[in-house]
């Protein structure tokens, strides 16, 4: 099970920028898929979660700001981020836990999208 993302990039305050983080591999479920972010020097935290039952949940900077969606039937999970700010600088990642065909748990964890955001 592998966890690719795509997406990021840079682009100045008030901008937005589109992620993107696909499941490959042969799974029977998945469970939750989430976003988070590690700026240098900082922990990593969660930023959105997408739930099974299609609740989410946000970090309380980014909400209103970003949102976190999966398409209909598509092992991909989206994260539209709007009105940037400088502080919202790091490097994002994905991951996902669930089930695979074989029927053992997995977590994987995405390779990493950096977004900056000048001023």
């Amino acid at each position: 099970v592998q966890l690719v993302e795509s997406g990021g990039g840079s682009v100045q305050a008030g901008g937005s920028l589109f992620l993107s983080c696909a499941v490959r591999g042969s799974i029977s479920s998945i469970e939750t898929m989430d976003w988070y972010r590690q700026a240098p020097g900082e922990q990593r935290e969660l930023v959105a979660a997408f739930h099974a039952n299609a609740t989410t949940t946000y970090e309380d900077s980014v909400k209103g700001r970003f949102t976190v969606s999966r398409g209909n039937g598509e092992n991909t999970v989206y994260l539209l981020m709007s009105s940037l700010k400088p502080e919202d600088t790091a490097t994002y990642y994905c991951d996902a836990s669930g089930s695979t065909t074989f029927g053992l748990k997995y977590v994987r964890w995405g390779q990493g999208t950096q977004v900056t955001v000048s001023s």
